[in-house]
């Protein structure tokens, strides 16, 4: 016996309602989980730079002492000997572009880029941010030696840059940020490539092919899908002593790696097996079914999702922010400003950054949209756009890791101060043009910001008029698609969400899917069939209603109650669940969602397009208000 929640009785129920979809636990992690690690890694970025500077100021001597501190890890008489400093740069950051790799992959399996086509915008802005932030850096150096530094002017700093779009961007700034991530995730690559193309040593050829075979192995194991994770990271712990032995930079070992992982949303038949197998659990609690019930929950997840969450954390809240410690620290003074600010390496850095990298983003985005014709735009407006290339300006992990490669002694301490100058001067521009930008005009302001592209569309099946079940007026601009059950606990919460929204929007087309999970919720299939049968009578809205309102219960003779409240034909409303006639129906929905990619309820789309995360009023309220601009801007 079952609750409505799909719990044995006297299980654990349902949780309370904490704004989010019951599928957000379950599917990828969503492109808003990762910007928010980020953001938050931000502030402990900041943190850690702060301190090493005020640590390097206060006892210098003991902090170049700790970082120089050598550590050995011998096998047999050989192995790696490196200070704590190089630990940290040639060893930790390893993890940091393993998860850019998998991001990076996340990117191309399920975001924005998915759709080949538009892999050429971020592609084509982030080099072009690289490639006059570069020739702003050589103006300065050309003809001296500190040229041989130009890779520093290059990378920008996610966690700082989407960071700091949190705090200063605009009223719409997901789409941005969601922009600025591709950019930037093409941004490191490139830097990574310059990193060993151009500041590794001279070449050892015998650690360089073992380091290849190392990679070939973790190939020839992902191709079988072969799972153990210890044998993935002694290979790939292999490649990097070898890189590092050949003398080519071994952090190129993470993004290699982290590109492999695929990313996928979960599919429905997985999910079940993982509902089955907890089931086999709750009925005999052993240790040998909670191994077999937690490995198919770890299977109903793609790897890449795995790994995110596994080593996302670690990187934002840990290893970069002691990167920032080992690397950050500068004895500042009135001597060695005025000295660095009249450097032509600090200048170069500084002004690559504050002024090169937004012309060249905004540059490489207007040129592949002209063109293209105007069929590939960036996905924000103009104004968003020039935001985002500002943003950009702030380079540290990466600027600082090239920088340690490419100088020593004073020629370091210029560079970053060059770094952290631009770092303060691209965040103060990009304040300064939101702000300007919310002083436009509503229209203009949020063509500025949104621009008139048209997001990717995640429904599969449009919604047909003739067929779909609809609330609101049939030529709304804007349509909110619900795929739910009626004995999902979480459909029930979302209800009063949805009648809000209808009563606060006037030009909103509801639109209810089904998605009975029958393999957690046993009435939810006949709940469904009997709204069917409700709507051969012209009463399924109303038949929808009170099956929400009453979740638990939904026995036959329930439903068959219900019918005769609502004043229905009686005989043939029994007769129609009897006979399973609204089935096929649903089954069409049941397909629609598998296509869609829907695996869990409620999932909402909002003019075809999935949304992620919170389904409380004031979210779905700006899903809307975001939709509904962009429809008036695309008809305008």
């Amino acid at each position: 016996m079952q609750d409505v929640d799909g719990t044995p009785n006297g299980g654990p129920r349902a949780t309370r309602f904490t704004g989010r979809t019951a599928w957000a636990r379950n599917l990828q992690t969503p492109l808003r989980e990762f910007l928010r690690t980020e953001t938050g890694g931000a502030a402990v970025l900041l943190s850690a730079a702060v301190a090493a500077l005020v640590w390097v100021n206060v006892h210098r001597s003991s902090y170049d002492s700790v970082w120089s501190t050598v550590l050995s890890i011998r096998l047999d008489g050989s192995g790696v000997a490196l200070d704590l400093r190089d630990w940290v740069n040639s060893g930790l950051m390893t993890f940091f572009f393993f998860v850019v790799g998998l991001e990076a992959r996340r990117e191309f399996d399920l975001g924005e880029l998915r759709e080949r086509r538009r892999f050429g915008l971020p592609l084509l802005a982030g080099l072009g941010g690289a490639a006059v932030a570069v020739a702003v850096y050589l103006a300065f150096n050309a003809g001296r030696s500190s040229a041989h530094g130009w890779g520093i002017a290059m990378s920008t700093d996610t966690a700082f840059a989407l960071g700091l779009l949190a705090l200063v961007g605009p009223r719409f700034p997901d789409r941005l940020r969601a922009f600025m991530l591709t950019v930037v995730v093409v941004d490191d690559i490139v830097a990574l490539v310059v990193i060993v193309t151009v500041y590794s040593g001279s070449l050892d050829l015998w650690p360089l092919v073992v380091a290849s075979l190392s990679y070939g192995a973790v190939l020839v194991l992902r191709s079988i899908r072969f799972r153990v994770g210890l044998v993935y990271f002694v290979l790939g712990a292999t490649a990097w002593v070898g890189l590092l032995k050949a003398g080519v930079e071994p952090v190129v070992v993470g993004l290699a790696l982290g590109v492999l992982p695929f990313a996928y949303p979960a599919e429905r038949p997985s999910l079940e097996r993982a509902t089955e197998r907890f089931r086999e659990f709750r009925e005999q609690p052993t240790a040998e079914l909670a191994r077999s019930a937690a490995a198919q929950l770890r299977a109903a997840t793609s790897p890449n999702e795995r790994l995110q969450h596994l080593y996302h954390p670690w990187t934002s809240y840990a290893i970069v922010p002691l990167f920032a410690l080992a690397n950050a620290g500068i004895a500042i003074n009135g001597g060695f400003l005025a000295r660095g600010f009249g450097s032509p390496i600090t200048l170069g850095v500084l002004f690559g950054y504050v002024v090169g990298k937004p012309v060249g983003i905004l540059a490489g985005t207007w040129v592949l949209t002209r063109l293209s014709g105007g069929r590939l735009r960036p996905p924000v407006g103009w104004a968003a756009v020039a935001g985002g290339g500002t943003i950009a300006g702030i380079g540290f992990t990466v600027s600082l890791l090239i920088a340690t490669l490419a100088f020593n002694g004073r020629e370091l301490e210029e560079a970053k101060l060059g770094v952290l100058s631009a770092a303060l001067g691209a965040s103060t521009l990009t304040w300064l043009l939101f702000r300007a930008a919310e002083l436009l005009p509503p229209y203009l302001r949020i063509r500025a910001l949104l621009g008139p592209a048209e997001p990717l569309v995640d429904l599969y099946i449009d919604v047909d008029s003739e067929r779909d079940h609809i609330r609101g007026p049939i030529d709304a601009p804007v349509t909110v698609v619900e795929y739910g059950d009626f004995e999902c606990p979480y459909c029930g919460q979302a209800e009063p969400v949805v009648r809000e929204l209808l009563r606060d929007f006037a030009d909103i087309r509801y639109v209810w899917r089904h998605l009975p999970l029958s393999d957690v919720h046993p009435r939810a299939q006949l709940a469904a069939e009997a709204a069917e049968a409700a709507t051969a009578q012209g009463g399924f809205w109303e038949m929808h209603d009170l099956l929400l309102a009453h979740q638990d219960a939904l026995r036959p003779q329930d439903l068959i109650g219900y019918a005769e409240q609502l004043g229905l034909d009686g005989e043939r409303f029994t007769n129609d669940l009897r006979e399973h006639l609204g089935a096929a129906r649903v089954a069409d929905d049941v397909d629609s969602a598998d296509l869609s990619g829907v695996s869990g309820t409620p999932t909402f789309f909002v003019n075809g397009r999935r949304h992620y995360g919170a389904y409380d009023i004031a979210t779905l309220s700006n899903a809307v208000r975001a939709a509904g601009a962009r429809a008036m801007l695309a008809t305008s």
